[in-house]
């Protein structure tokens, strides 16, 4: 199975959908699963600027069409007509086969996304032509409810899509990645699951995001990783 991770930086407007599609039609026909970041189809400092660039599910056909060829999750700020979700949302076969909205919206410090969003508030898994697969986006690794959710599900994959900002500069590294990676890690290892995590990069309203894309194996074990700090994208077998 060859994994695309793709650690990208969005802009604050909709030109993010074309952007994927380049992305997307560039290395559709080398891997099987291309995974793009939390938000990635509107930036995360979206504020008021999602009532004019949240997407509905319609606008995203150009995506349902490229997943003949290749399997997509894409994270993006989804509008049914009520509420604003935040979303992990996987494409497969010409169609739209899973959507998670995240259920943990941070609300502190310099997160506002419970201003804005409305939370999820159901977990499941689904099956893809991988295995059974997972997804969450961001602060719901954060909860061990979720953790809990996860075991019980007991799934093959695990995808996180992440906007993290950078905090924590020591000499030692930066301390929000040795928080994630712990959390990763302990998830990977509860469920005996391949993790894909994919965090954005790129600077919005202040805010820098680090990046650090990467697989874990079933024993936890890092098994290929993306640099900090870099757009890139980069195709793995597993």
């Amino acid at each position: 199975m060859k994994v695309t991770l793709v650690q990208n930086s969005p802009k604050l407007n909709r030109s993010n959908l074309e952007d994927t599609i380049g992305i997307i039609n560039q290395i559709k026909n080398k891997t099987d699963l291309i995974v793009f970041p939390e938000l990635s189809l509107n930036g995360y400092m979206l504020q008021d600027k999602l009532y004019e660039d949240a997407w509905k599910l319609d606008d995203l056909g150009e995506l349902k069409k490229l997943s003949n060829d290749v399997d997509i999750v894409v994270g993006g700020a989804v509008y049914d007509s009520v509420v604003f979700r935040n979303s992990a949302l996987y494409f497969s076969n010409g169609s739209l086969l899973s959507q998670h909205n995240k259920i943990h919206l941070p609300n502190y410090g310099m997160f506002e996304e419970a201003r804005y969003f409305e939370a999820g508030d159901i977990f499941k898994s689904f099956k893809t032509k991988f295995g059974k697969t997972s997804m969450l986006v961001c602060e719901d690794l954060w909860h061990t409810t979720v953790h809990e959710d996860l075991i019980k599900e007991n799934p093959d994959y695990i995808i996180a899509l992440v906007a993290s900002p950078a905090r924590g500069f020591s000499d030692d590294g930066l301390e929000i990645q040795k928080q994630w990676l712990n959390i990763i890690k302990t998830v990977s290892k509860e469920c005996k699951a391949k993790l894909i995590f994919v965090n954005r990069v790129g600077f919005e309203d202040g805010l820098g995001f680090w990046g650090g894309s990467c697989i874990l194996d079933e024993d936890a074990n890092i098994i290929c990783q993306l640099p900090l700090f870099e757009k890139i994208f980069k195709t793995f077998e597993i």
